[in-house]
């Protein structure tokens, strides 16, 4: 018999959901709101002086082509971290969920990058890979490659690339991991007496019911790569050289805190919110079709 909660009051179950609708609201949409509002007016960096200017920060802001090249470098970071961050995952559960000796040694192993802080995470790598005092970009050096993210806006773009992917595995492993665990051995088992073989059962069995996994991980590793990349770019690079590794969440960081401009970063800050929802909404209508339930 199956046990239901009954509330014999109407007015419970409002009363419930008041302390998380309260923190929604503060926390979220009234913070959302702000940015909205003050994208429409133009303000000192003191806030002596403030202006209602309407759409003028948007159209000045369209109207910079280094805002679209920021548009453009946010998009290939997010697709590079997400792509590198879900494959190397991946293939990490796959070996994980085998019965090895000491797994669980290796299962929490790789989990606990994900306690570290973006910002440390950021200094980690820099540490390994820093021209002049990294240990491995020494040995960069010692094979002939000129390795330079100080000055080099490539060598820089993959130093960042690689620390937000090392950071995001433990959160998608974890997860795979779960997916793998979750998928009955006797369906295996099944396409393994038919002849097929580990690749083919990957494929045909073990990935098409993992897709929901997998969905839930591209829309997460998205808004990772829009907005909690953020700590590891300031800590390395600084939005540079040149601005090569300057994303839109730290543009927004830049125009508003450092350049004063306030308008103008919350322009930024609603035009980063609708993309990410825009991007969401789109995963939801065309991925998730492809999702097996």
């Amino acid at each position: 018999m199956q046990k239901q909660t009954v509330f014999h009051s109407r007015l419970l179950p409002f009363v419930l959901l008041i302390p998380q609708v309260t923190i929604v609201l503060i926390f979220f949409y009234w913070p959302a709101a702000q940015a909205v509002w003050q994208s429409f007016l133009l303000q000192d960096a003191f806030g002596l002086s403030t202006t209602f200017v309407a759409f003028e920060n948007y159209i000045e802001l369209l109207h910079q082509p280094e805002y679209f090249d920021a548009i453009v470098r946010t998009f290939a970071f997010s697709a590079a971290i997400g792509g590198a961050s879900l494959s190397i995952a991946l293939l990490l559960a796959v070996m994980a969920d085998k019965p090895l000796r000491g797994v669980t040694i290796y299962r929490t192993l790789l989990i606990w990058p994900y306690a570290v802080a973006p910002a440390i995470a950021g200094v980690l790598w820099i540490f390994m890979l820093h021209p002049s005092l990294g240990v491995l970009a020494r040995g960069l050096r010692a094979m002939g490659i000129d390795w330079n993210p100080l000055l080099n806006g490539n060598h820089a773009v993959i130093l960042v690339v690689m620390a937000a992917t090392w950071k995001q595995i433990s959160y998608n492993f974890l997860f795979f991991l779960a997916g793998l665990q979750a998928i009955p051995k006797s369906v295996l088992e099944a396409a393994a007496i038919d002849g097929a073989k580990p690749m083919r059962r990957f494929w045909t069995v073990t990935f098409p019911l993992l897709t929901p996994t997998i969905f839930f991980l591209i829309v997460v590793n998205v808004v990772y790569a829009f907005f909690d990349t953020f700590g590891i770019i300031d800590a390395m690079t600084g939005g540079g050289p040149a601005k090569a590794t300057e994303t839109l969440v730290y543009k927004v960081y830049l125009d508003g805190l450092l350049g004063g401009n306030l308008g103008s970063s919350a322009a930024q800050s609603v035009i980063l919110m609708v993309i990410v929802i825009a991007l969401t909404a789109i995963q939801f209508r065309y991925i998730e079709r492809k999702v097996t339930y």
